[in-house]
């Protein structure tokens, strides 16, 4: 067996999981509800609004899905014992956390993608303009905002034994990563750090870029700066290079590989019993 052979196995046993089914469906709410309102009673309605409402309501539900979609894929097994199996067929280790990734990935982003396409078909009926360019954009940025925490969940995974860390792994990054970026406790945190306790008197700018690496969630907000109009971008004009929306893109890329190069390294090396 081969990549391929195992994501398409492991997508049998994936597509039945309700809870996948019910963020899918959650997902999708939320962008009929974003279009809906974004129109409702308004005489010309701005189809901008409509899509930065799914964007911003997605950058907090989408990581979700994720997570949830993605934790058990090698734990859960490893758990039950029917990795040994799997491994037994024969496939390498390699191989089943990529066709784990390649399986997980496409239900989330089949997910992304109905939601997407709803919204398009009420921006295309409820709204007089409808801006292809700037759709398109962001739903290529949905997506890879999207594999990257799929990877992470696949690292996480890979990288222990049982359900429980798994899940206490995902939780504690979507806690830190998320929660406390969103309300911007991981930039104060950051500064008390490096300039209160450590005295490097770092710029806001570079706080704000250590704050993109550390959270990918802060890394999509800010590469929207790229698709969006610039009077309701997230990074002032007069940035640094490393906080435009090309560096944001080159941190979510390192987000998307690099959990899955430590989570093949680790599951490689260890002891299935």
């Amino acid at each position: 067996m081969s990549t391929l052979d195992v994501a398409k196995k492991d997508f049998l046993d994936v597509r039945r999981a309700k809870m996948i089914w019910f963020v899918t469906g959650l997902y999708v709410l939320i962008a009929v509800l974003m279009f809906y309102f974004g129109q409702n009673g308004i005489e010309d309605p701005n189809f901008y609004s409509a899509l930065l409402g799914l964007t911003n309501y997605g950058a907090m539900i989408i990581p979700l899905i994720a997570l949830v979609t993605a934790y058990l894929g090698i734990a859960g097994e490893r758990e039950s014992g029917s990795i040994k199996y799997m491994l037994s067929i024969p496939n390498s280790r390699r191989d089943v956390v990529l066709g784990k990734f390649l399986t997980r990935s496409a239900v989330v982003v089949g997910a992304i993608l109905v939601g997407f396409g709803v919204g398009a078909v009420l921006g295309l009926l409820w709204y007089t303009s409808f801006d292809v360019e700037m759709f398109l954009g962001t739903l290529a940025l949905t997506i890879l905002f999207t594999l990257t925490y799929v990877s992470i969940a696949i690292g996480i995974s890979a990288a222990t034994a049982s359900r429980s860390r798994a899940m206490g792994g995902v939780i504690g990054f979507f806690f830190v990563t998320n929660v406390l970026a969103l309300f911007g406790l991981v930039n104060t945190a950051l500064d008390w750090i490096f300039n209160d306790l450590l005295g490097a008197d770092l710029s806001m700018d570079i706080l704000r870029f250590v704050e993109s690496v550390v959270s990918p969630l802060m890394a999509f907000v800010n590469s929207l700066d790229l698709v969006f109009p610039a009077e309701v971008g997230q990074i002032p004009p007069d940035s640094p290079w490393y906080l435009e929306g090309e560096a944001m893109i080159g941190i979510l890329l390192a987000w998307l590989v690099i959990p899955l190069v430590l989570g093949i390294w680790r599951f490689e090396r260890a002891d299935l019993g």
